[in-house]
C-alpha cells in the first residue's frame, strides 16, 4: 500500500504506530512470546465468564483446538446449546416469509444506520437479496458449525433443501458482495464444501483477486484493503477448519506470495486482527520459520498494553468484550501449538452421549 491519500496514512499512523519499529529491534526470543502470549490468556480467561456465551466459545474453541485443555469444554458445550437454540428457530421461520423478512430488515436497519464505508457497502449489497442474512448468514454458518461437533439438525434435509434452492454460487463471484462480504463469503464457500453441497472455491478465489488486482491496491482504502486481506486469510483459515488441520501451501501460494510481497504495507496500514491473521495463515502451512511470522509476532507483542494486559483496538479503545477477537488470535499467534481436531464425536465421545434439544449425532437417521 504505496502512495496513499494523507488522510489514509494518517490513519495508518494511529493503528500502528508502535508496531512499525519493530525492524529496528534485536530479534526477540520464542520465550518473551510466549510469556506476552500468557499475558494477554491470563486476562481473558481471569474475566472470560463476563463475556457473551458466543465470545465466550469463540474464546474456549480456538484455545480447546491449541491446547487440548478439556478445561475450554465447558463453554464449547454452552455454545453448542445456544446454536441448537438457534438452529430450532430458524427452522420454525423458515417457512414464514413475513419472519425472514422481519429478520432481514432488523439487520439492514442496522446498516442503514451507519456511517462508516462497511455499513454503507452491506447495505448496498445485501438490501436486495435479504434472504442472504437467513440463509448465509446464519443458516449454513450453524449447520457447518455443528457439523464439525459430528452433529446435525434433526431435519437436516429440510434445511438442506432450502439452502440448495439459494444461489451461492452467482453471490461468490458478485464483486459488489465481495467488496462488503469478503471473509464471510469465504467461510460460505468451504462450509458449503464441508457439508457436500457444492465446490466453489476455484470461483470465488478467482473473483475475490478479480475484485482486487494487486496494482490497485493504491487506490483502495483502508477498509476496502483491510476486507480484502480478510478475503484471503480467510480462504486459509476456513480450509483448515478453523485450526483443526494444517493446510496445503501450493493450493494457497498466491496468498502466500502476496503477503511476503506486502507484508510491510500489511504492518504499517492495518490493524492487529489482519496482522495476526496474516501471521497465522503461514502457521496453518506449517512455514513457521517465514519471516512474515516473526514480523507479525513482533508487530502484535508490541501492540500489547502491559497495564491492561491485552491489545487494544486500533483507536486505543480497551473494552474488554469488543476486543476478544483480536486477543485471541494474538495469543495463537504468539504460542502457536498446532492445530487439532475436535471435539467432537469421534474425538469426545463421553461430551456427546447426550445432545442438545434438536441436534443428533450426524450418524443417526
Amino acid at each position: 500500500m504505496r502512495n496513499k491519500p494523507l488522510a489514509y496514512i494518517g490513519i495508518a499512523t494511529i493503528v500502528v504506530s508502535s508496531a512499525a519499529v519493530y525492524l529496528l529491534r534485536q530479534p526477540t526470543s520464542p520465550e518473551t512470546y510466549r510469556d506476552a502470549a500468557t499475558t494477554v490468556k491470563q486476562t481473558y480467561e481471569q474475566a472470560l465468564f463476563t463475556l457473551s456465551p458466543y465470545k465466550q466459545g469463540h474464546f474456549g474453541l480456538r484455545m480447546f483446538r491449541q491446547t487440548q485443555d478439556p478445561k475450554y469444554l465447558v463453554v464449547i458445550q454452552e455454545d453448542i446449546g445456544i446454536m441448537s437454540i438457534r438452529l430450532n428457530q430458524l427452522h420454525s421461520d423458515l417457512d414464514s416469509q413475513k419472519a425472514m423478512s422481519q429478520y432481514a430488515e432488523q439487520r439492514l436497519a442496522q446498516y442503514r444506520k451507519g456511517k462508516d464505508e462497511r455499513s454503507k457497502r452491506r447495505l448496498v449489497a445485501t438490501e436486495d437479496k435479504p434472504e442472504y442474512f437467513y440463509l448465509g448468514l446464519d443458516l449454513l454458518r450453524y449447520m457447518a458449525r455443528v457439523d464439525d461437533y459430528g452433529l446435525k439438525y434433526k431435519d437436516d434435509r429440510t434445511l438442506r433443501n432450502y439452502l440448495e434452492r439459494y444461489p451461492f454460487n452467482t453471490l461468490f463471484t458478485d464483486k459488489t458482495m465481495i467488496r462488503a462480504w469478503a471473509a464471510q463469503l469465504a467461510n460460505q464457500v468451504y462450509w458449503l464444501k464441508q457439508l457436500g453441497m457444492g465446490d466453489y472455491v476455484s470461483e470465488f478465489t478467482a473473483a475475490l483477486r478479480e475484485t482486487y488486482p494487486d496494482h490497485d491496491d493504491y487506490r483502495l482504502s483502508l477498509q476496502q484493503y483491510e476486507n480484502k486481506l480478510y478475503g484471503m486469510t480467510h480462504v486459509i483459515i476456513a480450509d483448515s477448519g478453523y485450526y483443526q488441520r494444517l493446510v496445503n501451501v501450493a493450493d494457497h501460494a498466491w496468498i502466500y506470495d502476496y503477503f511476503r510481497k506486502n507484508i510491510e504495507d500489511i504492518i504499517t496500514y492495518t490493524k492487529q486482527d489482519v496482522i495476526a491473521e496474516v501471521g497465522i495463515s503461514f502457521l496453518l502451512a506449517g512455514l513457521d520459520d517465514d519471516p512474515v511470522v516473526y514480523k507479525t509476532r513482533e508487530a502484535i507483542r508490541q501492540s500489547i498494553d502491559e497495564t491492561a494486559g491485552r491489545i487494544p483496538s486500533a483507536s486505543g479503545n480497551l473494552d474488554f468484550s469488543y476486543g476478544e477477537h483480536r486477543n485471541v488470535l494474538a495469543i495463537m499467534l504468539l504460542d502457536w501449538q498446532s492445530p487439532n481436531p475436535g471435539p467432537n464425536t469421534i474425538t469426545h465421545p463421553k461430551m456427546f452421549e447426550s445432545t442438545p434439544f434438536g441436534l443428533i449425532k450426524a450418524t443417526e437417521q
